[in-house]
């Protein structure tokens, strides 16, 4: 059974500094933390505070190709977890027609904040996932601020970005 959830914010952990999206369920009784790399939370940030660039970043031209060929994202569909790796699919609509694409997680919702999709998470994937309790995330801080990500960012080493590598 899927379950509609929003971005709450995205956070830092504190052990590995790797970012970490938040998704949690209207009634705040269920949160499902996913790792992700620096620039797909830096996307998705963007993307929360509505922040305009100058030239369109990766998930805004995926917007913008799916605009210009008239595909409709219907949903974004966290589905599965397994070895510690989330999985997720991306509903669209095309020429009536309905496809589902594979997708990171971390790309889904980036792409699912920027076309207003709804966002789902599988029950079983919930129970399955790391908890996370919002009370205490004044310690793990979770950052909406634009200017929170700006000193992260600037504190960054070169280091820090070969974490991310594909």
């Amino acid at each position: 059974m899927l379950k509609e959830m929003k971005v709450a914010g995205i956070t830092v952990d504190p052990f590995t500094n790797t970012p970490i999206v938040l998704l949690k369920d209207s009634e705040e009784k269920d949160v499902l933390p996913i790792w992700i790399g620096l620039l797909e939370a830096s996307s998705i940030a963007t993307a929360l505070e509505n922040i305009e660039t100058p030239r369109p970043m990766t998930h805004d031209l995926i917007k913008n190709i799916l605009d210009n060929l008239g595909v409709k994202v219907l949903k974004i569909e966290v589905n599965d977890l397994k070895d510690n790796t989330y999985y997720a699919l991306i509903h669209i609509d095309v020429n009536e027609k309905r496809m589902v694409i594979d997708a990171r997680p971390s790309d889904a919702i980036a792409v699912a904040l920027r076309t207003s999709a709804p966002i789902f998470v599988e029950e079983s994937v919930i129970q399955r996932s790391a908890k996370v309790d919002l009370t205490t995330q004044k310690e793990d801080k979770i950052v909406s601020e634009s200017s929170d990500w700006e000193d992260i960012l600037e504190n960054l080493s070169q280091d820090d970005f070969g974490k991310y590598k594909m």
